[in-house]
């Protein structure tokens, strides 16, 4: 039973690899241009292995203690991500352990990551969170937020604005959410353009199970696909 098991996270693995090389293709981009970031909430430390086995070294949580017991017991050169929603009190935990933290979605947290960031010494790079389609139920910035926001934030010694991270709504269509990918994708051109201090963003964290390829096809730098890899929760 383990076995098949196996297998089918392989074979989920390699079918969602092999989509997202299509998508470039169809798009005139090169696949080294999209991380596959592979989403393990939840999911026990042997899925991981596997995945990991498949040569992924990319993997995203959702939650704080998790990631730490993970990052903590896995292999070394695993690339943690922090893709859920941060609290501050948990935010000495994640820097230095998350190579990026997708998820800064206000000014109090951006300030307790520098100051933690300040304190160990390093520079954390994060992503700003932004609702692009202005979901009441998710978190984020506004569109018409994020250039303000990417000001004051930007001046904040020990972290490094990449660039921004949307969870876009769970559609049955994922060509509905092309309009939001596609959104995102001009405001980080835009800002950039504006030229400000310590900024430059190259990062574009969108796209999940339901949308991933329509998201590569917009400029997605970062995907994070768990059900399609791993199946359902």
């Amino acid at each position: 039973m383990l076995d098949n098991h196996n297998e089918m996270l392989k074979s989920n693995y390699e079918a969602v690899k092999k989509n997202i090389k299509a998508a470039c293709e169809r798009s005139g981009r090169d696949k080294s241009e999209v991380c596959l970031i592979a989403v393990s909430k939840t999911k026990p430390q042997e899925d991981i292995m596997q995945i990991y086995e498949c040569g992924e070294h990319q993997f995203g949580e959702n939650y704080v203690q998790e990631m730490v017991d993970k990052a903590d017991t896995l292999p070394k050169d695993i690339t943690w991500h922090m893709i859920g929603h941060l609290q501050r009190n948990k935010v000495k935990y994640v820097v230095g352990r998350a190579a990026l933290i997708h998820s800064v979605d206000s000014e109090r947290l951006a300030v307790a990551i520098s100051d933690e960031a300040v304190k160990k010494g390093l520079i954390q790079d994060i992503l700003i969170e932004v609702n692009v389609a202005g979901e009441e139920n998710k978190f984020g910035v506004t569109c018409e937020e994020a250039e303000e926001f990417v000001k004051k934030i930007g001046v904040l010694p020990g972290i490094k604005i990449r660039g921004f991270m949307t969870s876009a709504p769970f559609v049955e269509n994922p060509e509905d959410n092309r309009k939001y990918f596609r959104e995102l994708k001009q405001l980080l051109v835009d800002i950039n353009n504006k030229n400000i201090d310590n900024v430059y963003m190259n990062v574009l964290s969108m796209g999940m199970t339901n949308d991933y390829t329509v998201a590569v096809e917009e400029g997605a730098t970062h995907v994070r696909v768990g059900t399609a890899i791993f199946g359902a929760r």
